[in-house]
């Protein structure tokens, strides 16, 4: 049966953003911590469906948006899905919630985000953690490490693919949308997820300029010429100035677990960073193992509360 969340509407960067969230916003409500939870690719909201829960139960405040483009009404006239136009529309979610500080929580293209908000605006956050990606400072300059793990390279053949331009389209909207479902099977290998979720992700898909969108953060992630481009770059290369927790899972088919061996370095947290590896989960661990999570989330979200609107 389908979980049903409340929704709301968040402004920023001049767009609009569908969100689901814990429980309709109160007076009580806004004066909890809150968690700003991001998805990624093929993915949307509901992908924290498993994670909203525990946390509104634990005292939290759970705000989990579309990103930019998976919806018609946050698709930008220029097409411009720069990583630094995501970091601005997160800021401005910031923003519109009232907010000083969040935890930011980030899965798959949310956690490449997640890590350039806190490069540009650590005092915003009261903790970073992210799911599934490294960081890429240490892969930005060189892709050396690569050469280490040879099945990486036979893992993101899709970030190539999805380069050529009207052949990546149509088959990405083939047979509907079955790559999404090899995507699912390749990345988190074993795990089913629920049809109906994935009747739901589809029908988010189907949505006009969602699936162009989406392809569009690949196409535009190697752009290293244009001013948007050069500075999402530069963003990647920064140090996190946040505490950071980052959590892979020990058999995800889409970024090998061993790449946070080599890209996860403290000297690029000089905040703290703590990295978890779950055992029998993919790509998807937060939804194929969201007890342990779920467990390891909240430990790390209590350690680093503070008192919202004081500073302290």
């Amino acid at each position: 049966m389908e979980a049903t969340f409340p929704t709301t509407t968040l402004s920023a960067s001049g767009l609009q953003f569908t969100a689901i969230e814990g429980s309709r916003a109160s007076a009580r409500d806004r004066q909890r911590p809150v968690v700003l939870c991001l998805h990624g690719f093929p993915d949307h909201h509901r992908t924290w469906r498993l994670q909203i829960p525990a946390l509104v139960e634990a005292g939290y405040r759970v705000v989990a948006p579309l990103l930019r483009g998976y919806e018609p009404m946050s698709q930008p006239i220029d097409d411009d899905y720069h990583t630094i136009r995501l970091v601005e529309d997160v800021l401005g979610f910031i923003e519109y919630l009232g907010c000083l500080r969040v935890h930011l929580v980030g899965h798959d293209w949310g956690a490449i985000v997640a890590y350039q908000v806190a490069a540009t605006a650590p005092e915003r956050l009261l903790s970073l953690t992210t799911m599934a990606v490294p960081h890429l400072r240490r892969i930005a300059p060189s892709p050396a490490v690569l050469r280490l793990l040879p099945q990486q390279l036979r893992n993101s053949w899709y970030i190539l693919f999805f380069q050529l331009r009207l052949l990546s389209d149509a088959v990405l909207r083939k047979d509907d949308f079955a790559l999404i479902d090899r995507l699912w099977q390749d990345w988190s290998p074993g795990f089913a997820p629920p049809p109906e979720e994935i009747r739901l992700l589809k029908r988010t898909f189907r949505q006009p300029g969602v699936a162009a969108a989406a392809l569009r953060y690949y196409r535009q992630l190697p752009d290293l010429w244009t001013r948007a481009g050069a500075a999402s770059w530069k963003l990647a290369r920064s140090q996190v100035q946040v505490p950071t927790l980052a959590l892979t899972g020990a058999t995800d088919g889409c970024l090998d677990t061993r790449l946070f061996d080599h890209l996860m370095r403290s000297e690029d947290f000089p905040q703290g960073l703590s990295v978890r590896r779950v055992a029998g989960a993919g790509h998807f661990l937060h939804q194929e193992r969201p007890d342990e999570v779920n467990a390891i989330l909240l430990d790390w979200l209590r350690r680093h509360d503070r008192v919202e609107g004081t500073g302290e």
